[in-house]
């Protein structure tokens, strides 16, 4: 897994339990989406797949007797239930997979159609003093029931971690991962690389995204989404970055390519009042908004400004309706979340969707039940 960096003393050594919720709680009774082991779960619905158009598609990581794998499901009543259509078993993940992603290519890529579904994650974190982690990628041709192995986007020159990939195709055409990377320590703890490639399979050379001195600063968890305008919005947090501790920011980029200077640390993600998220951010389009457009951020630990828990952690989300400027306002979550404290699991890196022409949100969110487990719920958009 992730090494983690140092949290603020009381979040190391309690476990935050969520009282009470402002705006007033939409939080309905949450389902198992699959037995046993799941973390690390996405969303996508099928836009240009002709297999099941429409369709909600969700990936995880889980585990078996087997070891861990990838398990895909579907849902074809709007996120009101799920069923499982395939599976992706790398022959690496019994060294270690961890923080999937997944995505539907918009328009071909190489030899890869339009709608076409890529997952990635990182493997073999686990195969002791002499790991070289890499990002893997398998591609689905019919809507996630078959998967086949494509290629290793990344790997690590070292012992250090490479995480937590995205992928995004930019006005060009060109199909990028970018991917948080630990490699480059001592100068830095972690920062935002990206490569690209022009048919999924061959990958360039890394191309430095985000590097922010002094060297113990960790920008991270890249999530990248297609405005309506054709610009890309590029959210991800920042820890140990002054006084802050890992806080979600974001940058915008005309052509998806480019992202500015390195050093730029972006627009900090916060409420009127000082509130955000500490951690595991995720943002998601949805409709609504002068813009056309609302975006919606769930994050792991919803504190003030000073980092204190505030009421309603484990069950608040953040919107925004003007492209990310100015003050994001809390929204109920549908469903809530126990547990939460700084661990690769309660409420880490959640995954949201609208669902029903944009009236609901569907999330899917992890917490420690019978081991780490992921649930599923939906509820008012508002």
């Amino acid at each position: 897994m992730r090494r983690w960096t140092p949290v603020i003393a009381f979040l190391t050594s309690i476990v935050i339990v969520a009282a009470g919720l402002t705006p007033a709680s939409a939080v309905t009774e949450k389902k198992l989406l699959v037995p046993g082991f799941g973390s690390y779960a996405r969303l996508v619905r099928l836009e240009y797949s002709p297999f099941g158009r429409g369709n909600i598609i969700a990936s995880l990581t889980s585990s078996d007797a087997n070891g861990k794998f990838t398990p895909i499901l579907e849902s074809t009543d709007e996120g009101a239930s799920f069923h499982r259509i395939g599976e992706i078993r790398d022959p690496d993940a019994k060294f270690g997979q961890c923080c999937g992603t997944l995505y539907e290519l918009p328009q071909r890529v190489g030899r890869l159609r339009a709608g076409t579904l890529l997952w990635a994650a990182s493997y073999r974190q686990d195969a002791g003093a002499q790991r070289r982690i890499g990002i893997k990628i398998w591609s689905s041709r019919d809507g996630g029931r078959n998967w086949s192995y494509l290629s290793e986007a990344a790997r690590s020159h070292n012992h250090d971690g490479i995480w937590e990939p995205e992928f995004t195709v930019d006005a060009g055409g060109t199909l990028w991962l970018h991917y948080a990377d630990e490699t480059q320590a001592p100068k830095y703890a972690q920062v935002l690389n990206r490569v690209a490639s022009t048919d999924g399979i061959h990958w360039g050379t890394k191309q430095l995204t985000m590097a922010i001195p002094p060297d113990r600063v960790r920008p991270g968890m890249p999530i990248i989404r297609r405005l309506p305008d054709g610009r890309y919005w590029f959210g991800y947090e920042i820890c140990n970055y002054g006084d802050r501790y890992c806080d979600p920011y974001y940058k915008i980029s005309a052509d998806g390519a480019n992202w500015g200077s390195p050093t730029d640390p972006g627009t900090r993600v916060v409420t009127a009042n000082g509130n955000y998220f500490q951690h595991a951010q995720t943002t998601t389009l949805f409709p609504g908004g002068p813009n056309g457009v609302r975006l919606v951020m769930v994050g792991q630990i919803y504190t003030n400004a000073k980092g204190a828990v505030q009421p309603g952690n484990g069950e608040t989300l953040l919107a925004n309706d003007n492209l990310g400027a100015g003050n994001w306002y809390p929204l109920p979550a549908p469903i809530r979340i126990d547990g939460i404290f700084n661990n690769f699991c309660p409420n880490y890196s959640s995954t949201l969707l609208p669902v029903d022409d944009g009236r609901n949100v569907l999330e899917i969110a992890t917490q420690w039940a019978d081991g780490c487990q992921a649930f599923f719920g939906k509820g008012p958009a508002f």
